[in-house]
């Protein structure tokens, strides 16, 4: 039986490689998905497969790809640490820059040419998916639990397209105060900012201990209805 995803990395000149999964009719919007701090590992893999089946050309970019190329971390000690530091080196100019540069490959992609394309992060990728609405054009972002979007909230003047945000309800990182600095900053935008009370940051990842089924299904869906009014 042949697998219904085709999946591989490729190079993305001047900004490292990505992980691209192809939807089963081969075509359709493209999805930038942004990597955690443990980078493209096989929870994000096949976080792209997921949203690949539901019909979208997925793009998942190595994030560290200048300081540790296709790094793969675990959720705990050490690992999650060197995830941490990871995160740490990033600079917001070449961020920006490498958005753009994934963002334009994957519109230069045959599977995903003349559609819309949207951007989805979780953790560092939230944040991500947040700066990719303000700089890269994308049509749609959604944002899981980005740490530090409500530090950077003078970018929203910025943001034309709609957004989705997905907050955990009991969040050590993320304040009740910032999710609140968020909603208020986008109350006039076309945006929706979701809550999912007794959750803790990282709830949608299968492969670590916050996770929590039921907040991940709904949040699942809801982010899969939004992309496809949006994108398709």
């Amino acid at each position: 039986m042949t697998e219904p995803i085709a999946s591989q990395w490729i190079d993305i000149k001047d900004a490292g490689s990505a992980y691209l999964a192809l939807p089963p009719g081969g075509r359709g919007p493209g999805l930038l998905l942004l990597q955690e701090i443990f980078g493209v590992n096989a929870h994000i893999r096949s976080v792209a497969e997921q949203y690949a089946l539901a019909g979208f050309v997925v793009l998942a970019p190595d994030v560290f790809w200048r300081d540790a190329p296709r790094i793969e971390l675990g959720y705990e000690g050490q690992q999650r640490q060197r995830g941490i530091a990871l995160a740490g080196t990033l600079k917001p100019e070449t961020l920006v820059a490498d958005l753009r540069a994934w963002v334009a490959a994957l519109r230069a992609r045959p599977e995903s040419a003349a559609r819309k394309l949207g951007a989805i992060g979780y953790c560092l990728g939230g944040r991500l998916a947040y700066l990719a609405a303000a700089h890269a054009g994308v049509d749609a972002a959604v944002a899981y639990y980005g740490g530090g979007i409500h530090q950077q909230l003078a970018l929203v003047p910025a943001i034309g397209c709609p957004m989705q945000f997905h907050y955990a309800g009991q969040d050590d990182n993320i304040p009740p105060a910032a999710v609140q600095a968020v909603r208020e900053a986008f109350a006039d935008k076309p945006a929706q900012v979701l809550e999912y009370p007794g959750t803790q940051h990282g709830f949608n990842c299968w492969a670590r201990a916050s996770y929590d089924a039921p907040a991940a299904a709904l949040a699942l869906g809801r982010s899969l209805q939004f992309l496809a009014q949006t994108l398709f």
